[in-house]
């Protein structure tokens, strides 16, 4: 069993995983973006929870509004960009499955096995 208590901090952070799935926090202040049109997931699937704040995720061109409580699935491949449109903070929490990242994340490549993706 693994157990972490989730403090966003600033940035993108990776909390905690295994080899099949992988738990990231993320906080952007207002007017910030991450990600952008060439921005993808090459191997894992992305699901982003809104805890608290608001914005729009650019996904494949088109715009969905983000607010607390919002679930999105970003597919791998899907090109995505998540803006902060509000004035305080956005506070998302990430699952990928598979892992996407190393435990500094990092990015994994495409073809990487996900060994290193836990904290």
């Amino acid at each position: 069993m693994k157990r972490k208590l989730v403090r966003f901090g600033k940035g993108f952070k990776v909390l905690v995983g295994n080899r099949r799935v992988q738990a990231a926090q993320m906080t952007l202040p207002p007017g910030d973006s991450e990600g952008g049109p060439t921005n993808r997931h090459r191997r894992a699937d992305q699901w982003l929870f809104v805890a608290s704040g608001r914005g729009t995720a650019v996904i494949n061109g088109r715009s969905y509004p983000l607010q607390s409580g919002s679930l999105v699935l970003i597919e791998h491949g899907d090109r995505h960009e998540i803006r902060n449109t509000g004035r305080s903070l956005l506070k998302t929490l990430n699952f990928y499955s598979p892992p996407g990242y190393t435990a500094k994340g990092d990015e994994l490549p495409a073809a990487r096995p996900s060994d290193a993706a836990t904290s």
